[in-house]
């Protein structure tokens, strides 16, 4: 049996939406549907152990991940990464030389700080990856405070929330992890619900950037209706019938 078969990140990730489906899974049943083996699976479960995505049990594991959470950071960094750096692209395009913008925490808003490298910008990240992406490549860099969240390593709290009130810019290009026409832009985790909405109030644009898998979740927290946005970057995965919606609210949506 060839471990060669299924790509390490590929396979991860299918080991994740396993154990969202069933919450156990077991070592043989997963090396059957990667063509693993069994002793490839076991280092696969133990990784994503210290990550706190699992719990080994005797067999196989446990799944730690709630319905409504996000997966680690670490993961989501190689999902849709041909999507997530088309959307980027669009993103930078609308940026012009000169503005200051507020770039979200999240794996496409990462990319998006790696496609803003070496712009005349004011860049204001929320998140450390960010930062670092943006450290080296000229832009007058600002950082908000506050306190990181372990894994995603964004600023959240009273002080980002304050700094971000406090601030008056052209555009804030935001991350999600649901977005849809009847409930808006959701996030999973609560403590980034309000640091979303400070970034949307002090903004005079507001971009979102997502990949279509998106517009199938919802998150717990809501961040702000669609109209609460001016345009969308994303790819074919919209939904026609949701981006007919948005259009139809105003918002401008541009897929790539």
């Amino acid at each position: 049996m060839s471990d060669t078969s299924v790509d390490t990140t590929e396979r991860t990730l299918s080991i994740i939406e396993r154990l969202r489906a069933s919450e156990h899974v077991t070592v043989p049943e997963l090396a059957t549907s990667t063509g693993c083996s069994e002793m490839t699976i076991r280092r696969d479960l133990d990784h994503l152990a210290e990550q706190g995505a699992l719990r080994r049990v005797r067999g196989g594991a446990v799944s730690l991940l709630l319905r409504g959470e996000s997966t680690p950071f670490a993961l989501r960094v190689h999902e849709a990464t041909t999507a997530k750096r088309r959307i980027a692209a669009e993103v930078a395009e609308l940026v012009a030389d000169g503005e200051s913008v507020i770039l979200d925490s999240g794996t496409t808003n990462l990319e998006v700080a790696r496609a803003l490298t070496g712009r005349r910008i004011t860049a204001i990240p929320l998140d450390l990856h960010g930062a670092n992406a943006l450290a080296t490549a000229g832009a007058n860099l600002l950082l908000p405070g506050g306190r990181t969240r372990p894994g995603d390593l964004s600023f959240v709290g009273h002080l980002t929330e304050n700094s971000l009130r406090e601030l008056r810019v052209d555009t804030v290009v935001l991350g999600c992890c649901g977005l849809s026409a009847e409930h808006g832009l959701t996030a999973h985790e609560l403590t980034e619900v309000p640091v979303k909405q400070a970034a949307i109030a002090s903004a005079r644009r507001a971009i979102a950037a997502c990949d279509g898998s998106k517009f199938t979740r919802t998150g717990l927290g809501h961040v702000c209706p669609i109209t609460g946005l001016d345009l969308v970057v994303t790819d074919d995965g919209i939904p026609p019938d949701t981006r007919a919606t948005m259009e139809g609210a105003g918002v401008v949506v541009r897929v790539v």
